[in-house]
């Protein structure tokens, strides 16, 4: 019963997480000329909502047992790539515009 619930969960977490790139994707094809003025704010808001979700996950999980060194080396990986991401934007944000 309990694998059956956390087999659940986990398709639950995986359609919300599937419908929110969806929704992002299409609101993102429906209104660039709106959403070019909040890029920076929409991108910022993903990364830190996306960090926070990965870790409280990440936790969550830890409390089984320790995790898997695939697992940690993921873990660390998306935190490097939005580390990445962050720098990225701020060149940007910062770049003279022409």
């Amino acid at each position: 019963m309990r694998d059956l619930q956390a087999a659940t969960r986990k398709g639950a977490e995986l359609a919300s997480g599937l419908g929110a790139v969806v929704l992002g994707a299409g609101l993102a094809l429906v209104l660039p000329e709106w959403l070019r003025t909040c890029a920076i704010p929409l991108l910022m808001g993903g990364v830190i909502v996306h960090g926070a979700g990965m870790t409280l996950k990440y936790r969550f999980e830890a409390r089984g047992g320790p995790p898997l060194w695939w697992e940690r080396g993921l873990f660390w990986l998306c935190w490097a790539l939005l580390a990445l991401l962050g720098i990225w934007i701020a060149a940007a944000a910062l770049a003279p515009r022409q």
